[in-house]
């Protein structure tokens, strides 16, 4: 239980950031080599201001967009948080990243008062969907839940404050896809927009080739002084991650801001108090390995990180230019990487279209200690989940009761299924979740356009605190030890899941509408001409020979055959003229 007290004092509680007074903008960009290669880029741009929870932005905006501040005052939105991910951050091979985001579309917010949250949060969904170009307008109550274990205000909260937990609304889109119209209306957002400082190095065409690539948006309030924290302000912050593999089909055994995003840094945002570059070299496994050009501006280390900073303003100073370059000093071999304190597999058991079940296996990697974990599914109506099917084992085959079971049934074309457990891991343990379910079959006008590609099913979410910062990659102007005996707390996401559904055949619609018309032309063409024809008798006439028809179609013979008609009709005329007279005279005699 000491484990359980701890961790929702720590959920509870608030990330200590300095602010100052007057709003503020920053921008830095956060290098970290990975394994086997692959190297992680995490650029952050954060802006504050003064306006606090309890006054609006009264019509004036310096720094903050003026699109965002309008959407928080009409809905009432205390905390906002929206994520657009392409890819699946690998925790078991680098680590935990600075934001967490799951595969497609994220979105959770806090509210500041119960009336008409459902309303607000319809609302919210909608503004946002247009702003940024994505989907998030099929955000509705058939994939909205309401967690109460998972997710927690990540800002400053006040001793008078009720955090009521219905205030709190979650949804994800993981067939959302990501692309550069949900980055052009993001980038709009900065203060320099992609005029100057490190938005300059946004390249779409290299960006969307990485290996993960994550668009993120965080607004909250935060303290404007410690520890008395008496005034608060609301801090925006915007991020993009992407991780490259430079060294893949490559035989230089370095690379460069140019040779990654196609271009080079000329300097910092005008707007910007600061602007730094950080290559984390906590890892000295892997940063022994390697040399930077230019040398750092400095290089710190506070027991748990070790960076080297670059200032963008000194550097690119008088109109130079940087290009960080990153150079191997010898041959690199990749090895066996050794995974963090937790990770976790999901997957689809069973096989067939009508039964199945989803199994999640929990890693506990730590020698000695035990770890409690906030496990949490979000599933939707049409899979059929069992409770009483639900187990949780140890690799040993012994059970592991939840300490919290929290379980809210979905309701068809209403609500999703909510799903979650607080459990201790043992350890140096594998903890298996698994839960039965069967498939629903669904109006013929319910499936996507795409059906036979499968439906895709959110990532689980895993919450927990860490005795240790291994593996855990933090921005440098956030202390990791903020919090005395807190842990470290961390979100990770598992993997999204394909499944399959009872299809109809699609097929049959369009052999009803052809057999059906068919039938219908050919009795319609029957009954059409015996209503609408008179019958009667044909008049015989003179058959012509083909050679007449074709002698009266040539325009010269058919003359010569009408003046040789007309010769002998006046011959004839002439011989009956004479005739005539002739026969009178001898009459008259």
């Amino acid at each position: 239980m000491n484990g359980i007290v701890s961790f929702l004092l720590f959920a509870s509680s608030f990330r200590i950031i300095f602010c100052s007074k007057e709003d503020g903008f920053s921008e830095q960009l956060q290098i970290k080599p990975l394994a086997n290669g692959f190297i992680s880029f995490h650029f952050e741009f954060t802006v504050l201001t003064n306006t606090t929870l309890s006054s609006s932005f009264d019509h004036h905006y310096n720094l903050f967009p003026k699109t965002a501040g309008q959407i928080i005052d009409t809905y009432n939105v205390r905390e906002l948080h929206l994520s657009l991910a392409q890819g699946l951050w690998r925790n078991e091979k680098w680590g935990y990243p600075v934001r967490s985001s799951p595969p497609g579309a994220e979105l959770w917010a806090w509210f500041k008062s119960n009336e008409s949250v459902d309303e607000s949060w319809a609302n919210l969904a909608n503004s946002l969907s247009g702003l940024f170009c994505a989907s998030l307008n099929f955000i509705d109550v058939t994939n909205t839940v309401t967690p109460n274990l998972s997710f927690r205000p990540t800002g400053v909260v006040n001793d008078n404050e009720d955090m009521d937990d219905e205030l709190v609304r979650y949804a994800t889109l993981p067939r959302e896809n990501v692309c550069t119209e949900n980055l052009t209306p993001w980038q709009k957002l900065l203060p320099c927009d992609s005029k100057a400082g490190l938005s300059t190095l946004f390249n779409a065409i290299k960006l969307y080739n990485a290996h993960y690539h994550a668009l993120t948006l965080d607004v909250e309030p935060v303290c404007q002084s410690y520890p008395s924290c008496t005034s608060t302000s609301l801090r925006l912050k915007q991020s993009l991650s992407v991780v490259f593999r430079p060294m893949i089909g490559s035989s230089r055994k370095q690379w460069t801001l140019r040779t990654i995003f196609d271009r080079t840094l000329k300097g910092s945002c005008p707007l910007a108090q600061t602007s730094f570059i950080h290559v984390d070299m906590t890892n000295e496994s892997i940063s022994d390995q390697y040399s930077l050009s230019p040398a750092p501006t400095k290089v710190s280390s506070d027991g748990s990180q070790k960076i080297a900073s670059y200032d963008i303003a000194n550097l690119t100073a008088g109109g130079s230019q940087l290009n960080l370059k990153f150079k191997w000093n010898a041959d690199v071999v990749f090895g066996r990487t050794e995974p963090p304190v937790l990770h976790a597999h999901r997957y689809i058991a069973g096989y067939g279209q009508e039964k199945g079940g989803i199994i999640c296996m929990l890693y506990n990697n730590h020698p000695s200690q035990w770890l409690d974990v906030v496990y949490m599914e979000t599933l939707p109506w049409y899979i059929r989940i069992y409770l009483h099917t639900m187990k949780i084992k140890t690799e040993e085959g012994f059970d592991v009761k939840p300490d919290i079971l929290r379980y809210i049934p979905a309701r068809d074309r209403g609500r999703p299924y909510l799903l979650e457990l607080m459990i201790s891991l043992p350890p140096a343990s594998v903890v298996t979740f698994s839960i039965q379910f069967d498939r629903a079959f669904l109006k013929w006008t319910e499936h996507p356009p795409d059906a036979n590609s499968g439906y895709y099913l959110s990532s689980a979410i895993v919450s927990a605190v860490l005795p240790s910062s291994n593996n855990i990659t933090a921005a440098p102007h956030q202390s990791l030890s903020s919090v005395p005996n807190a842990g470290y707390f961390i979100r990770l996401y598992t993997e999204p899941l394909s499944l399959q559904l009872p299809l109809p055949d699609f097929s049959m619609p369009y052999n009803v509408i052809c057999l059906v018309c068919t039938v219908i032309a050919i009795a319609f063409g029957s009954i059409h001409n015996l209503t609408t024809r008179k019958l009667g008798f044909e008049e015989d006439k003179k058959k012509e020979s083909i050679f007449t028809k074709i002698k009266n179609r040539i325009p010269f013979l058919k003359k010569t055959e009408n003046t040789e008609e007309h010769e002998d009709e006046t011959k004839r005329g002439l011989l009956q003229a004479g005739c005539g007279a002739g026969g009178g005279k001898k009459k008259g005699d």
